[in-house]
């Protein structure tokens, strides 16, 4: 049964998803293009359309490899906000960190009492 707190962190997780992708088009196609013309680097955002359906459906096995790709958008929005020379580059790179940090939050906290639940069964039968 899933309670309220973990529909609130699901729907955290879908937000910021979605954001994240959002974020990643508009960033290199318009906002802030590492060069004019270089717009093919919005492709980046395609490997987190791949998920979209599964953590929009509460897909357990989805959010969890998501959680550990997710990571590389951090990555990649520290290694940008310290070295981009572009101050709205800069600032996007710090919002494509926080987006990535609220996606693993909503996740964890989705995921957490299912995990839980399950060892807790788990331990109940081999017990």
């Amino acid at each position: 049964m899933i309670t309220a707190r973990q529909k609130q962190f699901h729907l955290l997780a879908c937000v910021s998803l979605i954001a994240l992708i959002l974020l990643c088009i508009l960033w290199e196609a318009w906002l802030a293009p590492v060069r004019a013309g270089s717009f093919w680097l919005m492709l980046k955002a395609l490997p987190l359309f791949i998920p979209l359906r599964g953590v929009l459906r509460k897909d357990n096995y989805t959010m969890q490899w998501t959680s550990m790709l997710i990571w590389l958008y951090f990555t990649e929005g520290i290694v940008r906000a310290y070295s981009d020379i572009n101050l709205l580059s800069v600032k996007l790179a710090w919002m494509e960190v926080i987006l990535s940090i609220t996606y693993v939050t909503g996740v964890l906290g989705y995921l957490r009492p299912i995990k839980k639940e399950a060892k807790k069964a788990r331990k109940i039968q081999n017990d």
